[in-house]
Parts: C-alpha cells; structure tokens; sequence
C-alpha cells in the first residue's frame, strides 16, 4: 500500500513539474513575442486558411491553444476581426496543440532527454539568477526552465507509471469501456486545463503497456472536450461576440470528439493496420492529428452560417461598461450630459476605490455607497485584481470618451461650458488612477520593509491618504459644494508631500540607507502628490461651475 501511495505521489509531482513547465513556457514566449504574435494574427485574418494557419503556427510555438484562445477573446471582443475569422484560427490552434505530442511521442521517449535537460535548467537557472534585471534574458531563462522541466515532468510520470505496472494489476482497468476511457480524459484536462498534460500521461500509460491503444485514444478524445473549459470561463460575462467565439470553440470539440468516438474502432484499425503504424506512441500522434485535421476540413466550408447560427444564439449587445449613457438620446443634449455626469461621478467613486485598495486601505465603507454598489456587483468590480480593474476603468474612460466626441457638436454654448468641466474631471481621475498604478510596486515595497524608515514613511503617506479621500468624497456628496473646502484640501496635499519628504531627509541622516531606496522614496512620494492632486482636480471640476473652478485652476497649477 505504502509503495502505491509513493508511486501515486511521484506521478502527482510529475504532473505538477509538467504544468509548471508548460506555464514557464508559455509566459516567457508571451513576454518574449506577445505583441509580435498578436499583430501576427491580426494581420492574417483576412484569409481564412490563412487564419487556419496562423493559429496553428502560433499554438505550435506557444504550446497553448487556451492562451491563443483567450487572445482570440481578447481581439473579438475589441472588434479587431469577424468572429468567422476567429473560429478559424481556433481551428488551426487545436491542430498547434498536436506539436508538443510529436515532440513527446518522438523524443521523450526515444532518448533520455532528461539527462539532455539537466543543462537547460542549470543554465536557465543560472541566467534567471545572475541577469534578472535584463527582461529579455530573464524570459529566456524562463524558457529553458521550462523546457527542460518539461522533460524532467515527463520523465517522472513515465516512471511512476512504469512502477505502478509492476505492482499493480492493471488488466482490470484496461478491459474497461471507451466511454469510461472519454470520461476521464475529460476530467483530468478539465482540472488540470492542459491537453498536453492528458497526452504526455497517455502517453507514459501507453509506453508502459497499463493502457492498451483504444482505451489511450479514448483519453486523448476526452482531452479534445476538456481543453475549452477555460475558454468558456473567460468568456463568462462578456459581450455577446466572446461568448459566441467560446460556445463555437466548445461546440466544434463536442462534435468531433462524438463523431469519431462513434467511429473509433474503424479509426484504430486504420491506423494500426492499415498505415501499419507498429509504434503505439507514434500511432497515438497520428490519431490526435488526424482528428484536429478532421475538424479542419469539416468545419472550414461551413463558417459563415456556423457563424450565423452563434449570432442567432448570442444575440448583440453593447457589452458597455458605462452604466448611465446606454439611455441617452443625442438629440436630447440636455439629458444627454446628465447621464454623462451620473457615469463620471460614478467613474470617480471607481477611481477612488481603485487608488486605495492599491495603497492597502479598507474600502468597505465607500464600496457600500447604495447608487454604485449594485452597479460594482453587476461588472464584478470589485472582485477583480488590480490589473483588471485598471483595464476596466480604461474601457470606462474610452466609452465616456467616445461618448463626449459625438455630444459636443448637439450642446449649445453653456451646456459646452458644462461638458467641459466633466470631461477634464475625467481626464484628471484617469491621470490620477495611472500615477497610483505607476508607484504599486514601491507600495508593496515600503509597506513589506523591515526598514523602519521606508515603513513609517508609508504609515505616513497611509494616514494621510484615508483623511484626504474621505474630505474628498465629502466634497462630492455635499449639495453646495465649497470652493474654499477645496483649496484647504490642496494646501493639505503639498503640506503633506513637504512635510513627508522633510521628513524622510531627517530620518536618512541618521541610518544608512541604500541609494536606490532613497530614489524609489523619493519617486514614490512625488507620484503619490501627482495622482493626490489630480484626484482633487477631477472633483473640483466635477463640483464646482466653471467660473469657480477656474479660479481655483492657477493655483493649483503653481503647486
């Protein structure tokens, strides 16, 4: 028992080592070429064999049709190109994905790459180490790591198998139903998200005769099914084009996977005696290739009324984030700029929250203001990591905008006077919202530092930061708000950048700190004011009329 317990762990981390890799692999070659290989999509979507091709060349060299899929989500819902195109090029990453079993299938188990892999990890390892200041190194290293954990990963499920062979009887699983077989290579891709990993175990079961070659074709089919779980979880409350994209995806690999598990024996006698492929792991390859082809050339004449079915199913809509401005009518300019106003006011409750949650401050309270809590649930607002929640409030921002450029020319003179004032509001929140994103990692920094300095020079900033957002959204709630109320909330901006800085110099003379910390302090103190004083500006400009607000405007652009 103790010994199957082992051979089951030593599988487990072998599957763990695997993934890892394959993540390793992925993010360097994204970071290495991410734009490069998007534009390379963009461009080729014209065509749709080109498109075919594309896909399959990008998920050969990312090993990733989730991640080719997801960038597929990404540029459809941006509108970049037709969501024919799109499950074109899906097309042609399932048959990408066939690469890497090649490679496995060829190598892992024909040569002892695992010994050929030892110096990649050192020599990734060693470049990680010494140059991880230099990005594109760093991403290197990150790809041999990966490449040469691959094979380790391998390696380690093979033999685990190998044992688990040998002391354990396995002809009373291998005389199970195809249908079983299916079932679980659907679950085991569906956790693990990767059908390389449900090949590579196939494989290894395969090499080690626990599986025989119906009973591993069976697996590999249900991986083909399992692999569009988590394009269909990203495309989970996005526009009508994403979940179409997500839903076509899903649906190509359902009907491939019944139709050739309909016809799986006449497939197998094809391959095994027929092409007289002796090699099981070689015949598998084949099997996973043929059927991605198979899917290719059944699907690829009937884009345009598959495309035609998914809109059916997914009807439009205008997937804006904006909450207010869907209701306006241009022609009714009024109306119009007063729902204008109710987006940016709730663009700027957005930034708020946005500013302090980087800086590690409980919002509760203001995430619980009645008109924009269910809005925030609605979006997902406020479950989403920072990174989202930036590009969230670009989208925002790009819809207001949009939105301004097409009601300017239907205001009249005062009106005009009015837009203005919100769209500056706008304007000053976003700057606010991107110098806060620019310090997030001194943040980090100086709030985990054993230094008591650095740390006590963000307790600083943190208190102060609580006391002005709260004055600042006062501000906005009062129903007169005072012209005055906001110059004393500057003066308490720069008396808070003078009086920190002070500070930090005086504490500086007395303990050795390092020249870089100095500089990140001094960078983050100053950025800190920028993103302060710009969300004063977009308050004051929201708040006060234009005659108020402009005689505040010198003095704030002195400071």
């Amino acid at each position: 028992m103790m010994i199957l317990i082992a051979l089951f762990m030593k599988l487990g981390a072998g599957i763990g080592l695997f993934l890892f890799a394959m993540y390793l692999l992925e993010e360097s070659l994204t970071n290495l070429s991410g734009r490069k290989f998007k534009l390379f999509i963009q461009r080729t979507t014209n065509n749709r064999l080109a498109a075919v091709g594309a896909g399959a060349l990008v998920t050969a060299i990312l090993q990733s049709s989730s991640m080719v899929s997801l960038i597929v989500l990404a540029l459809v819902g941006a509108g970049v190109f037709s969501m024919r195109n799109a499950l074109a090029i899906i097309l042609g990453a399932n048959l990408g994905t066939t690469v890497s079993s090649w490679l496995v299938a060829t190598l892992g188990f024909k040569v002892d790459i695992e010994v050929a892999s030892y110096p990649m990890v050192f020599l990734g390892g060693l470049l990680l180490i010494v140059f991880k200041s230099r990005e594109n190194v760093k991403n290197f290293a990150l790809f041999l790591l990966g490449f040469g954990l691959l094979f380790i990963g391998l390696s380690l499920m093979k033999t685990a198998i190998e044992d688990q062979v040998n002391n354990f009887d396995f002809n009373q699983y291998a005389s199970m139903s195809s249908g079983l077989f299916l079932l679980i290579g659907f679950v085991i891709t569906s956790l693990v998200q990767s059908s390389s990993v449900t090949m590579a175990l196939t494989l290894s079961a395969l090499y080690a005769g626990a599986i025989p070659f119906p009973a591993a074709a069976a697996l590999v089919l249900g991986s083909e099914t399992g692999t569009t779980i988590k394009i269909i979880a990203g495309a989970l409350g996005g526009s009508a084009s994403k979940k179409r994209v997500a839903v076509g995806n899903f649906l190509f690999n359902v009907i491939i996977t019944l139709l050739a598990f309909l016809f799986l024996q006449p497939i197998v006698t094809l391959i095994t005696e027929i092409l007289k492929i002796e090699d099981p792991l070689i015949g598998l390859v084949i099997f996973s290739t043929l059927l991605n082809l198979a899917g290719i050339i059944l699907f690829l004449p009937f884009l345009d009324p598959y495309a035609k079915f998914l809109e059916r199913l997914f009807k439009n809509s205008n997937g804006a984030i904006t909450a207010f401005i869907g209701n306006a009518n241009l022609n009714e300019p009024e109306t119009a700029l007063y729902l204008l106003k109710k987006d940016t006011a709730y663009f700027i409750h957005n930034a708020m929250l946005f500013n302090l949650e980087l800086f590690d401050i409980d919002t509760k309270k203001l995430q619980r203001q009645e008109e924009y809590f269910s809005l925030n649930q609605k979006r997902k607002f406020l479950s989403m990591p920072p990174k989202e929640k930036y590009i969230f409030l670009k989208q925002f921002q790009g819809e207001l905008q949009t939105f301004f450029i097409a009601l300017r020319s239907k205001v009249n003179s005062e009106q005009n006077a009015q837009l203005t004032q919100v769209i500056s509001s706008l304007r000053s929140s976003m700057h606010s919202i991107k110098s806060m994103k620019d310090v997030s990692d001194n943040i980090i920094n100086l709030s985990q530092s054993s230094n008591s300095i650095k740390y006590n020079f963000f307790s600083h900033h943190q208190s102060e930061t609580v006391d002005l957002y709260r004055k600042l959204s006062e501000v906005i709630t009062e129903a007169q708000p005072d012209a005055l109320a906001i110059q004393g909330i500057l003066a308490q901006i720069q008396e808070n950048y003078s009086q920190a800085l002070n500070n930090f110099y005086q504490e500086a003379q007395n303990i050795k700190i390092d020249e870089l910390d100095i500089t990140s302090a001094l960078n983050f103190n100053r950025e800190l004011f920028t993103s302060n004083k710009a969300m004063l500006m977009a308050v004051k400009d929201f708040v006060l009329s234009e005659q108020e607000a402009s005689g505040l405007n010198e003095i704030i652009y002195k400071t």
